[in-house]
């Protein structure tokens, strides 16, 4: 069912010390949004020109449904919340709790620098005015998504938050209520039945009842994480998330019922999610083989996981050791990364790319995906590397605030008179000296 990469010494014929690009030998989803890019501009114009008329016809087409408007009425989102399993809320009401402490505890405070007399920089942190959430509707309702987006942004002090989920037809072309009901739990009232490319289009650059936003966030299909590349610079975005993944370095003492488990939990997300285990030992790799064997065979979702299993984006890799293992998920930069290995925690410190470590064998990836308090909105597809999941941070903006007092300025005013002079922006020179014109004219009258 799933393949295996042997990056071993024996099979690739290299010393363990001679260098080696692991990325070209690991394994990734085909997810080619360059492809998309035509079709995605064309529908962005046609938001941007036509508005409002342009989704309700994409809704129609893309969706199903024929809307009137998509601005889901009040009375909706309550009644979601007043049909909300009691004990689905009161998960989301403890992984609201959760994400709000460790939120919280990440937000930034400004920093005041003193660098002499009258003379004061501020860092300070300034929320976004308005942000736009995207909630993805497909293969599954991600409840949990609202939370992951929504948390961070009411932290930072975000002042307008929209968000849109796609319209479903069994709804009434409404999102699904789970979703509605998350919006509701947590105070979001301005909600959106607009899926794909055309609700991105519709927060940049605003559309019927939606004014547009300063950042959008949230993870999608090939046709959302195309339509942000493209709006990017007219608006900000979190990051291009393609096709979730997960990596598990692990060693002789894993559980390999535990590592197949959760190696299915990722599979089950969508036919391209990648499913990758690095391990130096060959019979754990045999174990969650069977195991695999064993437990694909009694999900729900059969069909889905085995196509991702089996897929070019999934597989066991084995390696020397776990110091080669350790250079292997660094390469790979995994969206999550569990270490089930001896002394798990020294391993993950260790760690330099990955969007969320998952440490020990009772951290599973979907215990991220709910009530850890840690955020699921991560980098995909190797972007760990160089960016991070989603955070408090992400929905404000840092500003310095310079404050210089004429004493201030007088100690470095030569200095940035003599710079300028060497950039040839005499202008720059004279900005500074005419502030100090008067004390010259004392001087020389003296």
């Amino acid at each position: 069912m799933i393949t295996r990469t042997d990056l071993r010494s024996a099979a690739t014929g290299r010393a363990p010390e001679e260098p080696f690009d692991y990325r070209t030998a690991l394994p990734r989803a085909d997810f080619d949004v360059e492809a998309a890019v035509p079709a995605t501009h064309r529908i962005l114009a046609d938001v941007q020109e036509r508005g409002i008329e342009a989704i309700l016809e994409m809704s129609a087409k893309f969706d199903g449904v024929t809307l009137d408007d998509v601005r889901v009425p009040a009375e909706a989102i309550q009644r979601a919340l007043d049909e909300l399993d009691p004990a689905l809320r009161a998960g989301l009401e403890e992984s609201i709790r959760r994400l709000r402490a460790t939120s919280t505890n990440e937000l930034e405070t400004d920093a005041r620098t003193e660098l002499g007399p009258g003379a004061v920089v501020t860092h300070r942190k300034v929320p976004m005015g308005r942000v736009g959430l995207y909630v993805p509707g497909g293969l599954a309702p991600l409840i949990s998504s609202v939370l992951m987006n929504t948390v961070p942004a009411q932290v930072a002090g975000v002042g307008s938050i929209a968000l849109a989920s796609p319209p479903q037809k069994e709804f009434g072309g409404l999102p699904h209520p789970s979703i509605l009901a998350a919006c509701a739990l947590l105070g979001v009232e301005e909600v959106y039945a607009v899926g794909g490319a055309q609700a991105i289009g519709m927060f940049a650059y605003g559309a019927g009842p939606c004014a547009p936003v300063d950042l959008i966030t949230g993870p999608g299909n090939i046709w959302v994480v195309t339509a942000k590349r493209l709006v990017k610079g007219s608006v900000g975005i979190d990051s291009e998330a393609g096709p979730t993944e997960i990596a598990i370095l692990a060693d002789e003492t894993a559980d390999p019922a535990f590592v197949a488990a959760d190696l299915i939990s990722q599979a089950e997300h969508d036919p391209l999610a990648a499913s990758v285990l690095v391990t130096p030992s060959e019979t754990l790799a045999a174990e969650v083989e069977a195991e695999l064997d064993k437990q694909v065979g009694a999900t729900k979702h059969v069909e889905r996981i085995r196509t991702s299993l089996s897929g070019k984006q999934s597989a066991i890799v084995l390696v020397d050791d776990l110091e080669q293992g350790l250079k292997v998920v660094d390469a790979y930069a995994a969206e999550h990364l569990e270490i089930q290995t001896v002394d798990a925690d020294a391993w993950a410190a260790r760690v330099r790319n990955a969007g969320a470590i998952f440490v020990g064998a009772h951290a599973p990836v979907s215990l991220g995906d709910y009530c850890a308090g840690s955020n699921h909105v991560l980098p995909t597809a190797g972007c760990a590397c160089h960016s991070s999941g989603l955070s408090v941070r992400a929905f404000t903006k840092s500003v310095h605030v310079i404050t210089y007092d004429r004493t201030g300025l007088a100690e470095v005013a030569d200095h940035v008179t003599t710079m300028a002079e060497a950039e040839d922006l005499p202008g720059h020179a004279q900005a500074v000296r005419v502030r100090f014109a008067a004390d010259a004219g004392s001087e020389n009258q003296g």
